[in-house]
């Protein structure tokens, strides 16, 4: 398929003296002005489509969601807030940016529900209620509380098509036997933060989330364990998994490879891992996938594109020769992932040096799709 390259656009600037930290007021820029001009010719997608900033200046953003205002709500963990990123005029470039909801403790994952966003951070879920502007109104209601600490902190929200809150916690290390069962799962909750169980587990760090429109089972993209003999920079694959209720996904006991469950060599135990599921789709070794959406509703894409799946790899660091920090297309064939191939790539240079690394994928209002950058601090807007 052949290829071309663009990055342009105008992009968010620095708050001016008149704007405060709070609200940033955007001043857009020529599409060959200077920073433009450095980035052209690094990102490359496939042909007929184009890659544009929709926000700069967003320190570690992470994951992001659509709100019923139209404005993209997106979290920063390290400044513990939510901000919302909003496209005043409708170019596919955002004019302001605004602080939603602070004094968060590493937020991640976000989801509206109810007239509400619910936040998930490394040690909770809450909610909050937003104003027309946008803001908090009031501090946010602490709904359910999440075992924190260890390896992995990103905590992922999603609501099912029962409404039910789906909150994925990682595990508290690369391989162990967890003494809390909430970690390595995915639990599931009422929109109130009750009836707590814990719905699939197995599950090192199930950073991404997405609910299949057609199927309505739930998807999530798999990190796997590191630093595993003998070839430990190609196995064991990432994965995408699709959960089903009370069911085991193998770790820390075993990993999928070509189809089958395959014991960790720590554990050695073969009967365990015969009553696991295996991977739905088994992908390159330490990519780190996280943020994924399906393209339903990407109505800029063309049509063969709609039934698929786009995940962010945000990108390896134990390998000799990096991978990831790319963005992927997944196939998706009789509501099973089936293979994939490059959507976005040039976050990596040809020494294995990155300049950005994509975390968060969403389709917004106009039928494009945003992709977050937390190493860059940027929001890019692609469409075809």
């Amino acid at each position: 398929m052949g290829r071309w390259v663009w990055v342009c656009g105008a992009v968010v600037a620095m708050a001016s003296a008149a704007c405060s930290t709070q609200d940033r007021a955007a001043s857009p820029t020529s599409p060959v002005d200077s920073t433009s001009a450095a980035l052209a010719g690094q990102l490359s997608v496939p042909s007929g489509f184009q890659v544009t900033y929709f926000a700069r200046n967003l320190p570690g953003v992470r994951f992001m969601a659509l709100g019923p205002d139209g404005a993209v709500y997106a979290s920063e963990p390290a400044a513990g807030k939510v901000v919302r990123v909003w496209d005043v005029n409708g170019d596919g470039v955002a004019d302001s940016v605004a602080t939603a909801v602070s004094g968060l403790d590493r937020p991640h994952g976000l989801a509206f529900h109810g007239g509400y966003l619910y936040i998930a951070s490394m040690s909770n879920v809450a909610r909050v209620r937003l104003g027309a502007d946008g803001r908090a109104i009031g501090p946010p209601e602490k709904l359910v509380s999440i075992p924190g600490g260890g390896g992995h902190w990103t905590r992922t929200i999603v609501f099912g098509a029962d409404s039910m809150m789906y909150v994925s916690i990682g595990s508290s290390c690369n391989l162990c036997v967890e003494t809390n069962p909430e970690r390595a799962s995915v639990m599931r909750f009422d929109a109130n933060g009750q009836q707590g169980e814990r719905f699939a587990f197995g599950l090192r760090n199930a950073v991404g989330m997405a609910l299949n429109p057609t199927t309505h089972e739930m998807w999530v993209s798999q990190n796997e364990r590191d630093n595993l003999p003998p070839d430990h920079q190609n196995l064991p694959p990432e994965e995408i998994n699709i959960l089903h209720e009370g069911k085991d996904y193998g770790w820390p006991y075993c990993y999928t490879d070509r189809g089958a469950a395959v014991p960790n060599p720590e554990f050695h135990d073969p009967a365990r891992c015969a009553g696991t599921v295996p991977a739905a789709l088994e992908m390159q070794a330490h990519s780190a996938p996280l943020g994924m959406t399906f393209l339903t509703n990407a109505t800029t894409f063309p049509a063969e594109y709609r039934g698929d799946l786009l995940l962010a790899f945000h990108g390896s660091w134990d390998r000799d020769v990096p991978t990831g920090a790319k963005v992927v297309r997944v196939h998706v064939a009789n509501g099973l992932p089936v293979s994939y191939e490059d959507f976005i790539a040039g976050w990596q240079r040809p020494d294995g040096s990155r300049w950005g690394r994509p975390v968060d994928v969403m389709v917004y209002k106009d039928g494009s799709v945003l992709v977050s950058d937390d190493q860059a601090d940027a929001i890019y807007r692609v469409f075809h």
